[in-house]
């Protein structure tokens, strides 16, 4: 059985966090969060996702700078 996709969700919003996390993975999908731009590149780098979804406005770094050094 092949693995599951792996997403990134990172947003500093606990709420959305966990709507659309939860809503990921009943259709199938592995959820990993991060709760700042830090976290979420740091994540990025270790976890290797199949895709990040990244909220703009973060702490401590911002997702058009996480966006930057992920390129």
């Amino acid at each position: 059985m092949a693995e599951a996709p792996r997403i990134l969700l990172v947003d500093d919003e606990p709420s959305i966090l966990k709507v659309v996390s939860k809503r990921l993975e009943v259709e199938g999908f592995e959820v990993i969060t991060a709760v700042d731009g830090m976290e979420g590149l740091t994540k990025a780098q270790n976890e290797n996702p199949d895709l990040v979804i990244l909220d703009l406005m973060l702490p401590k770094m911002d997702g058009y700078n996480v966006c930057t050094m992920l390129k």
